[in-house]
């Protein structure tokens, strides 16, 4: 079986244009999703964030209005499963050599810290050009920023992904203040950004690179991860 490093953000807010400071956290449902479809395949799965900073859960990601019927029972598991876990592993010092597939869950965080983070930009590259797998749903996207080479060349240009839309954003109501829509960004970067309807279930797979759009794309990415991992 294969070994899975999740990467979390660290951040607990997302300052906006107005000054206005906006609580975020982890997604539920895009960690416990992944984790409980990879743990069931038998693979070992890590929690890596900046400093080994443990994320406060968004509440949004607890309301059924907002992330659905089953919120309860994705918040659940990924609470037990980051207090099984226990202390986060720092970002610095993890090693690529040591992981098959880097998956990077949302919640707002990625575009407030994992975007520029040197520690994951270094392993992305590494993981990347090791043609080990790289996965990453909704907002983790914004984390791919990261991954520039001694070039000072993103890694990801001209790759095929999909991430959480500016409609989306703006269906959502954060896309007002927001420093940055991260699909805009990800195109003007040279992705090559596709999206689906709004909030439905929406995957891209190019190569070694596995994105998922929205919080009902975390599951089937992670299946389309456990299939590849197990072909080997």
């Amino acid at each position: 079986m294969s070994r899975i490093l999740i990467v979390m953000s660290a951040a607990a807010v997302w300052e906006r244009t107005d000054g206005s400071q906006y609580p975020t956290g982890y997604w539920a449902e895009e960690l416990a999703a992944p984790h409980e479809a990879f743990v069931s395949a038998g693979h070992t799965v890590d929690f890596a964030s900046p400093g080994g900073v443990l994320q406060p859960l968004d509440q949004h990601s607890a309301d059924p209005t907002l992330a659905g019927a089953d919120c309860a029972r994705h918040v659940a598991h990924a609470q037990k499963a980051l207090s099984d876990f226990g202390p986060l592993l720092k970002l610095d010092e993890v090693s690529a050599a040591d992981y098959d597939a880097v998956v990077l869950p949302g919640g707002h965080g990625p575009v407030v810290d994992l975007f520029q983070d040197s520690d994951l930009g270094r392993l992305l590259v590494e993981t990347d050009r090791a043609g080990k797998i790289v996965g990453a749903v909704c907002h983790g996207p914004a984390a791919l920023l990261s991954a520039v080479d001694e070039q000072g060349k993103w890694i990801f240009t001209g790759r095929r992904m999909t991430a959480f839309t500016d409609e989306e954003e703006q269906l959502f109501g954060t896309a007002d203040n927001a420093p940055w829509l991260l699909a805009s960004r990800l195109r003007e970067m040279g992705a090559r950004h596709e999206q689906g309807a709004a909030y439905e279930a929406f995957t891209v797979q190019d190569g070694n690179l596995f994105t998922g759009q929205n919080p009902a794309s975390s599951t089937p990415m992670a299946d389309a991860i456990n299939a590849a991992l197990a072909a080997g």
